[in-house]
C-alpha cells in the first residue's frame, strides 16, 4: 500500500470518485512522537508538587486540550495548584523537552513529502498552543502545510468539531471531502463531529474501526492513493489495515 515518492498512478475509479479536497493532520502522536514527552512533562510537574501520576491516567489525558487534561490531573491528585497556574508550567516544561529537533512518527516525513509533491491542500490541526506548534514546525517543515490551527486559537478545541471545521474552511474545502488523520479518541471525536472521514493511527490507547473511520497501525501503511479511497462511497462499516 505504501508508494514511492512521488506517486504518479491514478487509483482505479478515481476519475468518477469524489475528489480529495484536503488532508487535515493532528500533530502530537500522529506526526511527531511527543505524546510520551507530554506525559513526562505532566509527571515531572506533579512530582514537584508532591504527587505521583498513575499510568492509568495517561490514556485519559492523551490528545485532550490542555485545560481539560490539567483539570483532570488536579482533580485526580488533589494537587494544591490552580488551573491558571498549572497550564503555563506544563507548556514551559514541554517546550524544554522539545528543544531542538522533534522525532517524527514512522512514515510521517514520506507522507508529507508525497502530499506536497502532488499539491494536496494540507492543514495541521492541533490542541497544542501556538508557540508549541511553531516550534514543532521546525522539525516537520512549515512548507508542507497551507495553514495551521492551534488549540489556543479556537474558542472550543477538540473534542469539539471547531478546529477541523475552521481548517476545512481555510482550505476552501468541504469537510466531507477532507480526510483527518488522528491518533486519539478525542481527536477522532472532533473530526467525526465535523463530518470528516477519519483515518485513526492510535498512539497510546486503541481505537476501534467504525462507520466512516479506518484504523491503521502506522503511517507507514498510508499513502495518497489510499487517502483518496477514503472519500469514495463505501460500505458504512469501519475498516482496519493489518
Amino acid at each position: 500500500m505504501t508508494s514511492s515518492i512521488p506517486a504518479v498512478d491514478t487509483p482505479a475509479g478515481a476519475e468518477s470518485a469524489p475528489a480529495l479536497e484536503g488532508v487535515l493532520l493532528d500533530m502530537d502522536g500522529t506526526l511527531v512522537d511527543t505524546e510520551g514527552l507530554w506525559w513526562a512533562a505532566e509527571a515531572a510537574i506533579f512530582a514537584e508538587l508532591g504527587h505521583v501520576l498513575d499510568e492509568a491516567d495517561r490514556a485519559v489525558v492523551v490528545g485532550g486540550p490542555m485545560t481539560r487534561s490539567a483539570s483532570y490531573l488536579i482533580e485526580t491528585t488533589g494537587a494544591a495548584i490552580t488551573l491558571d497556574a498549572l497550564v503555563p508550567l506544563l507548556n514551559a516544561r514541554f517546550t524544554e523537552l522539545i528543544a531542538g529537533s522533534v522525532p517524527l512518527m514512522p512514515g510521517a516525513r514520506r507522507l508529507l513529502t508525497e502530499l506536497t509533491a502532488h499539491g494536496v491542500p494540507t492543514a495541521l490541526v492541533s490542541a497544542s498552543h501556538r508557540r508549541i506548534i511553531d516550534q514543532v514546525l521546525r522539525s516537520l517543515g512549515p512548507e508542507h502545510f497551507a495553514l495551521t490551527v492551534a488549540g489556543d486559537e479556537v474558542e472550543r478545541t477538540k473534542p469539539y468539531p471547531d478546529p477541523y471545521l475552521l481548517a476545512a474552511a481555510g482550505l476552501g474545502a468541504d469537510p466531507r471531502r477532507c480526510v483527518v488523520i488522528e491518533d486519539t479518541a478525542t481527536g477522532v471525536a472532533a473530526a467525526e463531529a465535523a463530518g470528516c472521514p477519519v483515518l485513526a493511527v492510535p498512539s497510546v490507547a486503541p481505537i476501534e474501526p467504525a462507520p466512516g473511520r479506518t484504523v491503521a497501525p502506522s503511517l507507514l501503511q498510508v499513502d495518497l492513493a489510499f487517502l483518496r479511497t477514503l472519500i469514495t462511497p463505501r460500505e458504512q462499516v469501519g475498516t482496519s489495515i493489518p
